[in-house]
């Protein structure tokens, strides 16, 4: 009764694979997979069927997390054409966008100094404008990968730097 999952995540949803992806199509293609290989299901199962059951839901939830994201489905799609973006060893950026990215921490740690709803208000203004510079990066990246998939992978560093930014900004809101 074991189904074998297919590798390639736009292919277990039965979706191009593409960077603008339907979230509600996704979504409803997610639950009714899920409905298919849902452990429940096997309960009658041998051992072995039920944790094939449980590791496919596994995959299918990873590969519905990793689509649903711009951010991961946009690492996703360099990686389907065979372009790695967590290169550690790869430490060039553009010079300009890291001097924005050391002035915003400037920004936030002058924020984080500041009292009450004058913090809470400067730190929804950063995060206001680093939402706008994400979503114009993202267009970028839209762009850049039809074209352009050196471009593309610059740009998914940069979307990385930025999230990880929004998420430190989340967490400073949070404090508030």
């Amino acid at each position: 009764m074991s189904v074998k999952l297919p590798d390639d995540y736009f292919a277990l949803f039965n979706l191009q694979p593409v960077f603008d992806v339907n979230l509600t199509d996704l979504a409803t293609r997610y639950r009714a997979l899920q409905r298919d290989v849902h452990p429940d299901r096997f309960a009658n199962c041998s051992d072995a069927e039920r944790r094939h059951a449980v590791q496919r839901a596994a995959e299918v939830n990873d590969a519905f997390q990793t689509l649903k994201d711009p951010l991961r489905r946009a690492r996703y799609l360099l990686a389907l054409k065979g372009i790695e973006t967590d290169d550690e060893t790869d430490t060039v950026m553009d010079p300009e966008f890291l001097m924005r990215q050391m002035d915003l921490r400037e920004e936030l740690e002058q924020v984080r100094t500041q009292q009450g709803r004058d913090r809470a208000n400067a730190l929804d203004h950063l995060r206001r404008d680093l939402v706008s510079q994400f979503d114009d990066k993202m267009n970028t990246f839209r762009n850049a990968f039809i074209d352009d998939l050196a471009r593309a992978r610059v740009v998914v560093r940069e979307l990385q730097f930025l999230r990880k930014f929004l998420d430190e900004i989340g967490c400073a809101l949070e404090d508030t």
